[in-house]
């Protein structure tokens, strides 16, 4: 029974399945472990007179086995770097008991039901939960897949199951020795009970799970053999690159194409509502005939936007109360009798995303379907606006996902889908849109811009007895998803806000939806936490400057009821030698978190010249992420997140004039080179505490680290992204 016959199986109305017959475990919506199995003699035969050959052996929506023995995982998540390829197959070899070497993946096809992420509710890759969300059901999806095949070799040689082990692949009847293949009872398996509970393997008896694993996905990636959505080619493709309105709304007034088209290997010029693209042989004449035409652009209403009027308009907002995220005791009162008080404003701009792939989707649209070729993270939501541009219905439009070479939540966005799509219908046979980087940078969706005010309250010892925080900015939630967005708020934009690692009798902390007009907003790596950590970890070292304390131990004195988050500060205080003399115009920043459901403590060491240019020297990272699956694959996140942060907390900034983004490319969007990236090093403590987030908690908390350190070097509190700007004046 092939995964897609049981997908027809569960949702079909007409077939009439006893519980004993045919039993689905599932959550519909948290698209949990799906197990579809018959065992009901009418199904059995059909099956049989289906085929002379067994059908593979499928205990659920996750793990194929067929008569060769061949383990196919179907990978309900995308990979994009972060290690998930290799990460996910360990959580199925572990309770499958067979070497990670033995299985293969494949894409999940579009499907909510079976693939949605449980914790998100939907089919997507993102928030640092694939780990997350996979823990129970991949590892209950192997241990049922495990336990079938055992009972059905032991039904076969007449023995106890209990005296029978899975091991390598293969089950083993320990007092006669006898072994069989799981390939050999696979077609057995697949006529056993669906087990109602099978137990899960306990933290000691684990195997793989915890060791480090080498990448499964890397060979192909160094060999050139992986394929990227970028490398979609269908038989008869041809390229197209496009230009968008320049400003966010504006719309195409006129356009002369006659000198694109003139351009040699130029196919046809598309044009929409918002933009032009110019369709060719190859991308080289596909630039040339972009920059031949001649556009003329109607702006719309956001052509006189600029940056300090969307900043001024988040200040005016945090003067008014907003909707209230958390509250502890009484601030009002706390502040009232408060010996100290410290204000402080705190700004952090629009980021792009800058992937280094960029922005590209193969479409074929025909009368009778559509077929598309992209790297997305949101794939059901890729099928959709699919068939609602085109018509189609949703079985109809058919997607295949590949690797991506960078999402940073860029790719849960579906627009470049769209667009692909709309230009598709109008050329005959299949077509590649691929992005410029300039369209890339100048018409991505932005991290939000926020605006943050902040006053807090100590006693005569110098702790807070006060903590207030009220801030304004976009909430991508609202928009993504937005029955999560509730009396104002959503757990995306308050994350690392509220909830502190730190003993604070009285805190409140108030959120204001602000929207720029125009300006789409999306999910960024770290996202909420990004803007945040950065707030709450900066503020924290002011109050312990104000009480003339060290910031390590004045953060430590707050932790007594976080152990776990005191332990990770502890540990990368010790490594980074906090104390120690350094030279001048050197200092160590601190930060902690517990965001991502992960503990982290970070250190910079930073040093800034006579002339204001920062550089991150080293930093020291403590992770306690709970049970780690891969210790390699959290280190490689770490250092990754740490140095996507440096970039942003150095460089990052988009920003508006007369309603266009300024930057266009990495000359005027900074990349950190290989040459400014720091010494990261990354200490994981033990725990057999449930997975927690990896993929964006380093970015989150390396700005504060890196800033903190520029106020111990030079003396001057950075309040407001890019650091850089900032340190030229120290």
């Amino acid at each position: 029974m092939t995964s897609n016959r049981i997908i027809d199986l569960v949702e079909s109305d007409s077939v009439d399945l006893s519980r004993r017959r045919f039993l689905s475990v599932s959550a519909a919506v948290g698209g949990g472990l799906l197990i579809g199995f018959t065992t009901g003699p009418s199904i059995a035969a059909a099956d049989a007179a289906q085929s002379v050959a067994s059908p593979p052996f499928t205990p659920n929506a996750f793990v194929r086995i067929g008569a060769d023995g061949q383990i196919v995982l179907t990978m309900p998540y995308v990979e994009m770097g972060q290690g998930t390829y290799t990460s996910i197959p360990m959580l199925i070899a572990e309770e499958l008991e067979v070497d990670l070497k033995q299985v293969r993946l494949e894409h999940a096809p579009p499907n909510e039901k079976l693939y949605a992420n449980p914790l998100l509710g939907v089919q997507a890759t993102g928030n640092s939960n694939a780990i997350r969300g996979s823990w129970q059901p991949l590892r209950q999806a192997g241990a049922t897949a495990r336990v079938m095949l055992v009972s059905a070799a032991a039904k076969r040689w007449n023995v106890d199951p209990a005296s029978c082990r899975a091991e390598r692949g293969e089950v083993i009847h320990a007092p006669s020795g006898r072994r069989l293949k799981y390939g050999a009872v696979a077609a057995d398996a697949a006529r056993m009970p669906v087990p109602e509970k099978v137990a899960l393997k306990q933290a000691a008896d684990f195997k793989l799970i915890g060791t480090p694993a080498k990448r499964l996905d890397t060979p192909a990636k160094v060999n050139g053999t992986a394929v990227y959505g970028i490398d979609g080619r269908p038989p008869g493709v041809k390229i197209a690159t496009l230009a968008q309105s320049p400003v966010f709304g504006g719309r195409v007034k006129s356009v002369d194409e006659a000198k694109a088209k003139a351009v040699k290997g130029v196919r046809q010029i598309v044009r929409l509502d918002d933009a032009v693209a110019v369709v060719a042989d190859h991308m080289g004449a596909a630039k040339k005939g972009l920059a031949a035409l001649v556009i003329e652009w109607d702006d719309g209403p956001h052509a006189a936007l600029d940056t300090k009027k969307i900043v001024d308009e988040l200040d005016k907002a945090t003067l008014q109360a907003g909707a209230v995220a958390q509250n502890i005791g009484d601030t009002d009162k706390a502040m009232a009798g408060a010996v100290t008080k410290v204000e402080a404003t705190y700004l952090v701009p629009f980021l792009a995303h800058a992937a280094m792939e960029p922005m590209n989707c193969t479409v074929h649209v025909r009368k009778d379907g559509c077929e598309i070729w992209v790297g997305n993270q949101a794939l059901a939501r890729a099928q959709a606006t699919a068939a609602k541009t085109t018509g189609l219905p949703l079985d109809k439009v058919v997607v295949h996902n590949h690797l991506i070479g960078g999402g940073f939540g860029r790719r849960l966005e579906i627009d470049g889908v769209t667009r692909a799509v709309q230009i598709a219908m109008q050329v005959e046979g299949p077509v590649k849109v691929v992005w410029t980087r300039e369209e890339d940078i100048q018409h991505d969706m932005y991290r939000p811009c926020f605006f943050d005010r902040l006053s807090a309250g100590l006693d005569a010892k110098g702790m807070p007895v006060a903590w207030n925080h009220r801030f304004a900015g976009s909430s991508i939630i609202a928009r993504w998803l937005p029955p999560a967005f509730k009396n104002g708020l959503d757990g995306d934009t308050t994350e690392g806000a509220i909830d502190l690692v730190y003993a604070l009798p009285n805190l409140h902390v108030e959120y204001l939806r602000v929207e720029p007009p125009g300006i789409p907003t999306a999910f960024w790596r770290s996202v909420g936490p990004s803007h945040n950590v950065f707030v709450t970890e900066s503020f924290i070292d002011e109050l312990a400057a104000a009480a003339k304390q060290d910031p390590v131990a004045y953060r430590r004195a707050l932790l007594d009821k976080t152990p776990r988050a005191k332990a990770v500060l502890d540990l990368a205080a010790e490594k980074a030698g906090w104390g120690k003399p350094l030279p001048e115009r050197a200092g160590r920043g601190v930060s902690v978190q517990f965001v991502f459901a992960t503990y982290l403590a970070q250190v910079a060491e930073v040093e800034v010249s006579k002339d204001g240019a920062v550089r991150v020297r080293r930093v020291v990272c403590a992770v306690d992420c709970g049970t780690v699956v891969n210790p390699d694959t959290v280190k490689a996140q770490i250092q990754s997140a740490v140095i996507f942060g440096i970039t942003a907390a150095l460089h990052g900034e988009i920003t508006l004039k007369g309603g266009r983004v300024e930057q266009s490319n990495f000359h005027d969007y900074q990349m950190l080179r290989m040459n400014e990236t720091p010494a990261i090093e990354v200490y994981i403590v033990n725990s057999t505490e449930p997975p927690g987030g990896m993929g964006e908690a380093g970015t989150s908390a390396i700005a504060p680290a890196v800033t903190n350190a520029i106020f111990a070097a030079t003396g001057t509190r950075v309040r407001k992204l890019p650091a850089a700007d900032q340190a030229k004046h120290a």
